[in-house]
């Protein structure tokens, strides 16, 4: 049996040794910065991902599904920001207008998609025991 594994933190799990180079690679944030918990969001519940030729596939209910490039490397800073996540500053990368008007449909809120920089340190989850 394989270990869950989160790529988007909040979101759903999947079980799939493929995934261990993703788990918690990205997370949801509202447009105020602010890293969205499904403590204050309820709907990142109904999120669920997969790993399919070299996206993550994402899908919820009565949504399209969206694909988003599993390995991009990271070259644009006008799309790199750093914020909070519990009392730890993180960089993080944008996904892009299409995520962001995907996740903030679903959620019913402003919401954007953030990929973890792969030059920010490990992130200490508030919460969480992965």
């Amino acid at each position: 049996m394989s270990t869950p594994y989160q790529p988007i933190a909040e979101c759903g799990v999947i079980d799939d040794a493929r995934a261990a180079d993703y788990h918690r690679r990205w997370l949801v944030a509202n447009d105020a910065g602010q890293w969205l918990t499904r403590e204050l969001s309820p709907r990142l519940a109904d999120v669920t991902v997969e790993l399919r030729l070299g996206y993550l596939v994402i899908r919820a209910p009565g949504m399209l599904r969206l694909d988003v490039p599993l390995d991009v490397i990271e070259d644009d800073d006008s799309v790199r920001y750093q914020m909070l996540v519990g009392e730890q500053t993180v960089d993080v990368v944008d996904e892009g207008e299409l995520a962001a008007a995907w996740l903030s449909n679903h959620l019913g809120i402003p919401a954007r998609l953030l990929k973890l920089h792969p030059d920010t340190a490990p992130v200490r989850w508030p919460g969480a025991s992965a």
